[in-house]
């Protein structure tokens, strides 16, 4: 439950801390001192979405913590547990600072926090209805929203919602296959041909460059054996050669060595050269006669080359990428030839899809009719205790299992009424009054509180409109709520104020330069004051004290 709030430069109120108790609590005050800016902080505390305009004038921000007790909120645990934000205790604090400027920052338990993620926490902690709750009940959405609550439908949505998407991926898939078939097929013969063209040219890696080196060496043949032919005469075969030179020089040398020892290393050095000219002049030899001049090779090399080159250009790639460009085109095709792109494969799929979607789409529905029968008991039952004597509620759920696949299920629900006996049901914007409206309203929120297990309920003017006997039925309905869970209720009527445990009034202070907003808790004698005057306006006399006194009895 929440236990206490802390407000700073908000609206109108410069600084207000309140401290929060169990049971219903009541908050009263004149019209506009700002009871349900109090609700307001908390919703904006809670994810709701804020502006400049809620920073009280003259102040640089406004600040929002609310501490809240979870010790009865098991979900709250997990998820905090979950996103890494769990506290010292039992006691989960959220705090919310907007700027001046429009910006605006959020912390849970100590952590930076987004909308998204106050939200989530919210709705797992508090359940706020709205003073003008009712107009939304002439809405379809609206209506569905109401029952799928109160059904707590959340999971069968969801597993609706997916199988919805699922089906409609696939039937906008085949849509656009269908549609594109042509195009489907052509690009399958373009690539095909590609491929076909690559698989023949069945380019090596790095085949380019030993065909350059080829080409180089065939075109230069007969240079390169003239050349090799030379070198071998001129190192070894002619005479003199530099073979028998260095024998000469070597023989002589070797006689003087006999006589001085310092010409042994010049002497191995020169046996040396010539036994690496004699091997080099045998590589020569070999590779002259070894050199093939064949003009067919050499033109099968230069139109291989220029095959390359041709297919380079057309593709606009370099040919050492054109084994890449292979494989890309070879698993295209591969996908677009596999079941992605099989049009009976896709309809199988589509029709089981479908099939799984109507299977969610029944379940969602069988939930939601069994629902309509208890909320529309208990709206009738409780329409009767609000002053609307003979009148009922019904819920209508429609299913057509050929009706247009939606994500929410296939369902057309319909909130009807009939106001006073005797008279058929018809669809609630037809035949409802405002007061009737709200009254409607107040039973389903009534009904609807009874079902939601969250520790806080909020109620903020949902009494409007009613008075008398049946304002003091709604006090002690909401005062039966407040026995397991926390209930704050903003109201203008003393038949509903009285039932509250605690009471609240809400003061408007107006200075010369500023105007701020006060609570204060009341006491019992403040209590009797403050029901009198909601019961006798301006003027309080003993008879309206004793009146109020009465009701607090």
């Amino acid at each position: 439950m929440l236990t206490h709030i802390h407000i700073r430069d908000f609206a109108i109120i410069d600084a207000l801390e309140l401290e929060l108790h169990p049971g219903m609590t009541a908050l009263t005050g004149e019209t506009g001192a700002g009871k349900s800016i109090l609700l307001d902080a908390i919703g904006l505390v809670l994810g709701d979405k804020a502006d400049s305009s809620t920073v009280r004038h003259g102040a640089d921000k406004a600040e929002i913590t609310l501490s809240v007790d979870i010790t009865q909120t098991p979900s709250a645990r997990v998820w905090l547990d979950a996103q890494g934000m769990e506290g010292a205790d039992d006691t989960c604090i959220l705090r919310r600072i907007i700027s001046a400027q429009g910006k605006s920052r959020a912390w849970i338990n100590g952590s930076p926090a987004n909308l998204t993620q106050l939200r989530e926490l919210g709705e797992q902690l508090v359940d706020i209805h709205g003073q003008h709750e009712h107009q939304s009940l002439m809405k379809k959405d609206a209506q569905r929203d109401m029952l799928d609550a109160f059904a707590d439908n959340d999971a069968l949505l969801a597993s609706t919602r997916e199988a919805w998407k699922h089906w409609k991926k696939l039937h906008e898939r085949i849509t656009l296959l269908s549609s594109q078939n042509q195009q489907h097929q052509e690009r399958i013969d373009l690539l095909r041909f590609q491929a076909q063209e690559l698989e023949t040219l069945a380019l090596q890696a790095n085949e380019p460059a030993q065909l350059d080196e080829e080409l180089n060496r065939l075109a230069n043949a007969e240079q390169l054996r003239a050349t090799a032919a030379q070198g071998y005469n001129e190192l070894y075969d002619s005479e003199p050669s530099l073979h028998s030179a260095l024998g000469r020089l070597i023989h002589d040398i070797a006689l003087q060595a006999r006589v001085d020892a310092q010409l042994e290393p010049p002497l191995e050095l020169l046996t040396s050269a010539q036994i690496q000219i004699q091997e080099a002049a045998a590589q020569l030899r070999d590779y002259a006669e070894d050199l093939d001049i064949d003009p067919a090779r050499l033109q099968w090399v230069e139109n291989r080359i220029a095959d390359i080159r041709n297919l380079a250009r057309k593709y606009r790639t370099d040919p050492l990428e054109l084994p890449a460009r292979l494989s890309n085109i070879q698993a295209e095709l591969e996908q677009l030839g596999g079941g992605d792109y099989d049009l009976d494969a896709l309809e199988q799929q589509v029709q089981t899809a479908a099939n799984t979607y109507r299977q969610h789409a029944t379940a969602l529905s069988q939930a939601r009719q069994h629902a309509a029968q208890q909320l529309s008991a208990g709206v009738t039952q409780a329409m009767q205790q609000l002053g609307m004597q003979g009148g009922q509620f019904a819920i209508q759920v429609a299913s057509d299992a050929n009706s247009h696949f939606q994500a929410l299920g296939m369902d057309s629900i319909n909130f009807t009424v009939s106001a006073n006996p005797g008279q058929p049901l018809k669809p609630l914007m037809k035949v409802a009054s405002g007061g009737e409206l709200s009254r409607i309203s107040l039973a389903i929120q009534m009904m609807a509180a009874q079902r939601i297990t969250l520790p806080a309920l909020i109620f903020d003017e949902v009494d409007t409109g009613i008075g008398g006997g049946i304002a003091e039925v709604v006090g002690k309905q909401l005062r039966a709520l407040g026995t397991n869970r926390q209930v704050l209720c903003v109201t203008h009527l003393p038949q509903v104020a009285s039932q509250a445990h605690q009471h609240y009034k809400v003061t408007k202070l107006k200075g010369k330069e500023y105007t701020s907003t006060g609570i204060d808790h009341l006491t019992r004698p403040e209590r009797v004051e403050e029901i009198a005057r909601m019961i006798g306006g301006v003027e309080i006399t003993p008879a309206t004290r004793a009146l109020a006194e009465e009701m607090l009895r």
